[in-house]
């Protein structure tokens, strides 16, 4: 019967329910469960497996380059970061209000970190998230473009309901990559929540994108409706070889240890050990002749 049971169970695709029936069935019987109970405690296993797939599945089509949860950012490396402030874009009530965010600051102060982790919490509240590079978004509209099927890229940009676009000034981007960052914020425009990190200022991205009007055109609906967030401080990739050459330079040298220096006993002994200064390059050494009476009186 048990056999059966389960067979059926994975016809009808519980397999949630299935993995745990043993335990369930052990459960109903210790506790003398009510049927009611039973089918309550059963049911609820199998939609927390549905929804841990569904996450994992969300997870994998965002295209998060480097995942990590919010809880292991360190907010006491840069106190130029809200750690409130952060928490509540976590609450996901931007996205609710299809309002935008844009990260700004110098490279390794944590932008990329931050919004992947708030990518994250947006699916596992149930929302539909896609992270890309400005240069991922850039190739895949010149893909596209290429065998004709623009229509179909900028309705993968346009559907999910977090859109994270990172790494905006890294480099000068190339032609009509305005155009192709324009059509999307412009159609994103206060009916899905768009986040962005940069880290160059507002007023060089006329530069990046090589078209100062599309580079207006963006910033004007974009920041409409932006929270603009800016960070400063030192790169966090780099805290411990800071933190190292701090170290090196600070630490005392040994009691012992020879001091190279005039009137010192290693330069006394280097000196005297050669005693001869060596020859110029270049130059001959004048050696005193000696007389004829001199040679004469030798011989």
């Amino acid at each position: 019967m048990k056999d059966t049971l389960e067979t059926m169970l994975r016809q009808l695709r519980l397999s949630g329910l299935a993995q745990t029936l043993d335990v369930r069935l052990q459960e109903a019987a210790g506790h003398q469960l009510g049927h009611a109970e039973f089918l309550e405690l059963v049911l609820q296993d199998e939609l927390l497996v549905r929804s841990e797939r569904l996450i994992q599945r969300r997870v994998k089509a965002a295209q998060f380059r480097e995942l990590k949860p919010l809880d292991e950012f360190d907010f006491a490396f840069n106190p130029s970061i809200h750690k409130k402030q952060i928490f509540d874009l976590a609450t996901c009530r931007f996205i609710r209000e299809a309002r935008d965010v844009l990260f700004l600051g110098p490279p390794g102060t944590g932008k990329s970190f931050l919004v992947q982790a708030l990518g994250y919490q947006a699916i596992k509240q149930g929302f539909v998230v896609l992270y890309r590079s400005i240069f991922d978004v850039v190739r895949d509209f010149l893909h596209d473009e290429a065998l004709g099927e623009d229509d179909k890229v900028l309705a993968r940009y346009l559907k999910p309901d977090l859109l994270v676009i990172d790494d905006m000034g890294m480099k000068q981007l190339p032609k009509r990559s305005g155009e192709y960052l324009f059509e999307i914020i412009m159609r994103r425009y206060e009916t899905r929540s768009t986040v962005m990190t940069s880290n160059r200022p507002l007023e060089d991205w006329g530069k990046l994108v090589g078209d100062v009007p599309s580079a207006t055109a963006i910033l004007d609906r974009f920041l409409h409706h932006a929270e603009v967030i800016a960070i400063t401080g030192r790169s966090y990739r780099l805290r411990n070889q800071a933190v190292v050459q701090t170290e090196a330079a600070a630490a005392p040298k040994p009691a012992n240890a020879p001091i190279s220096g005039p009137g010192s006993t290693e330069h006394t002994a280097a000196a005297t050990s050669n005693p001869t200064p060596a020859k110029r390059r270049g130059s001959t050494a004048q050696l005193p002749r000696k007389s004829q009476k001199e040679t004469e009186s030798i011989a």
